[in-house]
């Protein structure tokens, strides 16, 4: 009996050597953990077409490139969705033109994290959260941004919105937009409107922006979700419709282009609210790789 119960206090003792070591390597002490849409991480997502991403934690690093803000604006850094995040006080990070970035790319997509609040009143403006510069002109190549300005920081409904310049043979810009609408009258909705409130003002939620070449469709996503007004999304009656820049193609994150070159009109302002994880595609990303994106970043990942 003795015996056996010294048996049992060598084993009970080399087994919490056995565990004391397996978790102090750090190799064994790693736990894998399920694929989401059939990838492990984030980063695995259209992957050979990323062309631009900035994880923001701590600083402004556009990592693809190694490139840093030529101007940053009452930007500090704190926790985010992924580690850490921008937090902007009236401010904005600008850069300089990044090659892979510079040229026309026909298709693009946009993904980033957001915490933006409505500010309508009497100061109430939109908040541009990024954009893909433009000479002289308040709006980009590409921009996803919100409508702040169109409900009070007490509606917690988000009216987001994607806006494109295409530059065409004569030089002179044509215009598109795409935006989720909040409501909708029984006519809007019996002509193919589709409202979505995006209950997200004063919150994190994950947004994207995609332009679809092939078919001409420029669609917002919010949390996984499609979110645009489908009446809204098709641009060239499903045909192809490949974005053309205006350059030189600068980024700008949390402000206008006009802002940053001083020449901003009352109503440009720069943003108040927090960003995280923005990443730019040169593809139209499938809603499976945006649902998978949202739930991978969300978990860390």
């Amino acid at each position: 009996m003795k015996k056996n119960k010294f048996l049992s206090y060598l084993m009970a003792f080399g087994f919490g050597i056995t565990v004391m070591t397996s978790c102090g390597n750090d190799d064994s002490n790693k736990i894998s953990l399920p694929p989401i849409g059939g990838f492990n991480t984030a980063d695995e997502i259209a992957m050979e077409d990323l062309v631009g991403y900035w994880p923001l934690n701590g600083d402004g690093v556009e990592i693809k490139s190694n490139t840093s803000p030529s101007s940053s604006v009452g930007a500090t850094y704190s926790e985010g969705i992924k580690g850490q995040g921008v937090t902007f006080t009236n401010g904005y990070l600008a850069y300089p033109e990044i090659e892979a970035l510079a040229s026309t790319l026909p298709s693009m997509s946009i993904s980033l994290w957001g915490k933006i609040t409505n500010n309508g009143g009497a100061d109430g403006h939109q908040t541009m959260m990024f954009s893909l510069g433009r000479p002289d002109h308040w709006a980009g190549n590409i921009n996803l941004m919100a409508e702040t300005g169109w409900k009070p920081a007490t509606n917690d409904s988000l009216t987001i919105k994607g806006f494109v310049q295409i530059k065409n043979e004569s030089g002179t810009a044509d215009d598109y937009e795409v935006i989720n609408k909040i409501k909708a009258t029984e006519e809007e909705l019996a002509d193919g409107h589709t409202p979505f409130a995006n209950k997200n003002s004063g919150r994190w939620a994950h947004y994207v922006a995609i332009w679809n070449a092939e078919t001409g469709f420029f669609q917002l996503f919010a949390n996984g979700i499609k979110i645009s007004d489908a009446k809204l999304e098709s641009k060239n009656e499903g045909n192809p419709l490949p974005l053309n820049f205006f350059t030189p193609t600068k980024p700008v994150i949390g402000t206008f282009a006009t802002v940053v070159s001083g020449t901003g009109e009352a109503w440009q302002k720069s943003m108040n609210g927090q960003l995280d994880e923005i990443r730019v595609w040169k593809k139209a990303l499938t809603s499976t790789e945006i649902t998978a994106l949202y739930e991978l970043e969300k978990a860390g990942r």
